[in-house]
């Protein structure tokens, strides 16, 4: 979720948001993206999307989903996601489903 200072950000995050909600039965944010990126990696969270990071923010984490199985892409499905800063993760299910929800919020 775009902080306050991420402004611009906002009204692509709400489209992609009302979208994923009708599918989903919760959506958490723990306010790191690393730590997020861990929880999917360990199985506490099915999948996670976010743009307009840094790739020290992503890189660790990343690598921790595709040690354990999970599939990591950008927000688009775009492969070089340390470069674009957005990321889009889980399980090859749950990967594919928030990849096809965010492209429909387009």
């Amino acid at each position: 979720m775009p902080h306050l200072g991420k402004a611009a950000e906002h009204p692509r995050f709400k489209a992609e948001l009302a979208v994923v909600m009708t599918q989903v039965v919760n959506v958490r944010r723990l306010g790191c993206a690393a730590l997020d990126l861990a929880f999917v990696a360990a199985g506490r969270f099915d999948a996670f999307w976010e743009r307009g990071l840094h790739s020290w923010d992503i890189a660790a984490g990343a690598l921790l989903i595709r040690e354990a199985g999970g599939y990591v892409s950008g927000a688009d499905g775009e492969p070089d996601f340390l470069a674009t800063g957005s990321i889009c993760c889980g399980n090859e299910t749950m990967h594919r489903q928030l990849l096809a929800l965010l492209r429909k919020a387009a």
